[in-house]
């Protein structure tokens, strides 16, 4: 069963590339406050890096004008791939923070992962979130990995 808008984001821990190397971030000091959360299938793919990430870089600001505190994205590759994605895109400078949810044990417990041949820890849906205190005020699944409307950095704007 997947995470729903009402529900409470599940305890657990994601991965930030810092200067020393990989560094924890727990979910519940993440979800504190206003929070938009965006997912991916995975870094440095097409729709993700043409459409996904760029919807959201061009908007951090404006979410930030609405209130939100953090703008994070979650990806099921490691913390050095999420790294260099995030400098890659842009999101490092927009202040979006690019997390890697590494073994994708944290995007099971939200029920929003796919399995494939050839994936060893799967991969997301694509989907957008507004989180607020740690409970889900919005939710935008997207159907098809390879769709980015309604969880566009443009569309979750509209729901602040």
């Amino acid at each position: 069963m997947s995470i729903s808008q009402g529900d409470k984001l599940p305890a657990g821990k994601l991965f930030k590339l810092g200067e020393s190397g990989p560094a924890e971030v727990d979910i519940a000091e993440l979800s504190q406050g206003r929070v938009a959360i965006f997912a991916v299938p995975g870094a440095f793919t097409p729709t993700c890096s043409n459409s996904h990430m760029p919807s959201f870089v061009k908007n951090a600001d404006k979410f930030r004008a609405k209130g939100v505190s953090r703008v994070v994205c979650v990806t099921v590759n490691d913390p050095f791939v999420a790294g260099a994605w995030s400098k890659a895109t842009g999101a490092a400078d927009a202040g979006i923070e690019v997390l890697a949810d590494a073994d994708g044990s944290y995007t099971k417990a939200l029920g929003l992962n796919i399995e494939g041949a050839g994936w060893v820890n799967g991969r997301s849906k694509r989907y957008a979130m507004l989180v607020d205190g740690g409970v889900v005020t919005q939710l935008q699944v997207e159907e098809a990995a390879g769709a980015c409307t309604i969880s566009s950095g443009d569309s979750l704007l509209d729901l602040v």
